[in-house]
């Protein structure tokens, strides 16, 4: 009998101490989350379930076209790519970023356009200015944009506008599903 309660108890604590561990893992390393729409087509498809790596964004600086996930004002999960860095001046002209004046390729962006075929620019020109009244990104903000740039809502929305450092909740990077797409994804 003796035997049979030990055996329990050992049993008890290794579930519990499971728990605690996914716990921890998806609390503070990372967290699964399903992309919500065609915002960010086609690097990530509506229905894609992606990683979202949580440290990243505090042992690594965030950087120029990271993909990262963050709490938008209404509170839901969004997903975009970081155009604008703190300090930066960005305008788009002709489909083409301009990042402090200097000219910035996106090849992310090419099967995009390459599908619009004549039919107008995938991003419209705007500058920070006009978005902003600011010339240029303040500290621990965050200028980002959907790769579908016709269909998405973001730093170009003042529902979204720039985004604060602290509702970074992390990168996105690693797919999950669909199998046949899983990996790293830039």
């Amino acid at each position: 009998m003796k035997k049979e309660k030990n055996e329990f108890f050992e049993w008890v604590k290794v579930i519990v101490l499971t728990a605690v561990f996914v716990i921890g893992i998806r609390t503070f390393i990372f967290s699964p989350i399903m992309v919500d729409g065609a915002s960010m087509m086609p690097t990530y498809e509506d229905g894609d379930r992606i990683i979202v790596n949580k440290i990243g964004k505090t042992i690594t600086d965030l950087e120029r076209f990271d993909i990262v996930v963050f709490k938008a004002p209404d509170e839901r999960n969004f997903i975009k790519r970081i155009i604008g860095l703190p300090g930066d001046h960005i305008a788009y002209e002709n489909d083409e970023l301009y990042v402090n004046g200097e000219k910035f390729e996106e090849p992310y962006l090419s099967q995009y356009k390459s599908e619009l075929d004549g039919f107008g620019d995938l991003t419209y020109d705007f500058t920070l200015e006009q978005l902003t009244d600011r010339s240029k990104i303040p500290e621990d903000y965050y200028l980002v944009l959907g790769d579908n740039r016709r269909k998405s809502s973001d730093s170009r929305d003042a529902r979204v506008g720039l985004v604060a450092k602290d509702k970074i909740i992390g990168k996105a990077n690693i797919r999950v599903y669909p199998f046949d797409e899983v990996g790293w994804v830039q």
